[in-house]
């Protein structure tokens, strides 16, 4: 899709940050559009400066920036985008983040602890976006922290249409790593010829982070093609143990598909060597398929684009999630 603006076009002004330019100016070009010149550069102590280079006063203002390592400086580098915005008189600021901060911290699971996810949401609003876009939220509850529209996308339809562009769909089997998102596995076997559901039972460590046992297949999936998948993967923990459990229960084949390809160490090794036949992800967050030997990186730029055009002209965002309410 690539959509034109005539007397409208001055009205829509894009901003990146410089945690992903790439993906900025993916979606620049998907829109036929240019991003608008930033001045941004670091103090010596590690404060961030922001200067836009054209008038912002009474433009319609969308910030891309995904939350890449170091994330709490791209996090800053956002808020302060916003807040120049603001100050500037834009007349609608859309903060974008393909990958929403601090989504794991959700709720309370113990006494003292933050919900460090509600404080991004307020973090936002007070820096000045009016509207919030994101890409395949942690968990929808998210989407209720923030007062004003919230538009959550799927990459779903990105990732189900390369994979049966790309394996046979008659022996596939869809399979969550938890047990909490058997539900979003539906979805996926529905849209991959309605293929049968398994899913992982796993332990989580409250004490230790990214410390996840993975025990057991629920469900038949012996001499299946399987599809496991989640939203993010971090440090490749569970998934690896899932791939191992899977290929014990005589699973065929594994291939991993998430959203968010987080990705920290060491991810890279254990999804190499966990034994499935791909990794597949998307560019919320800058990747690079070096080292890998089964990466593949699909990208998210047309549904940013498609999101931004139908806020831009008051359009349905929800005619996007194909079929989706």
């Amino acid at each position: 899709m690539t959509a034109h603006w005539t007397e409208s076009h001055k009205n829509m002004m894009l901003f990146s940050g410089r945690a992903h330019p790439e993906l900025g100016e993916a979606v620049a070009r998907e829109l036929n559009y240019e991003l608008t010149p930033t001045t941004a550069r670091d103090f010596a102590n590690g404060e961030i400066f922001i200067r836009f280079e054209e008038s912002v006063r009474g433009a319609d203002c969308f910030v891309i920036q995904s939350h890449t390592q170091p994330l709490n400086k791209w996090l800053m580098e956002q808020l302060i985008m916003i807040d120049a915005l603001k100050r500037g008189s834009a007349k609608r600021i859309t903060a974008i983040l393909p990958f929403y901060p601090y989504a794991r911290q959700d709720k309370k699971h113990r006494g003292r602890e933050p919900i460090s996810a509600r404080l991004v949401a307020d973090l936002l609003a007070t820096a000045g976006a009016d509207r919030i876009v994101s890409v395949d939220l942690h968990t929808d509850q998210i989407q209720g922290f923030f007062d004003g529209p919230v538009d959550h996308m799927h990459a779903m339809p990105i990732l189900t249409d390369y994979i049966s562009s790309k394996y046979p769909l008659d022996n596939l089997c869809v399979v969550s790593p938890d047990a909490g998102r058997v539900k979003v596995a539906e979805k996926w076997a529905n849209t991959l010829g309605a293929a049968p559901l398994a899913f992982v039972h796993k332990t989580r460590s409250v004490d230790v982070a990214n410390e996840v046992v993975s025990n057991r297949v629920v469900g038949d999936v012996e001499g299946k093609d399987c599809i496991l998948l989640d939203d993010m993967i971090d440090t490749g923990g569970t998934i690896a143990g899932a791939v191992r459990v899977l290929k014990e229960a005589g699973a065929k084949s594994v291939v991993i598909a998430c959203t968010h390809g987080v990705f920290s160490d060491p991810a890279r090794e254990r999804l190499s060597e966990c034994g499935a036949e791909e990794v597949i992800t998307t560019d919320t967050l800058p990747q690079s398929t070096e080292g890998w030997k089964n990466l593949t990186v699909l990208s998210i730029a047309p549904l940013l684009a498609k999101t931004i055009h139908e806020i831009f002209e008051n359009g349905s965002v929800t005619t996007l999630f194909e079929g989706e309410a």
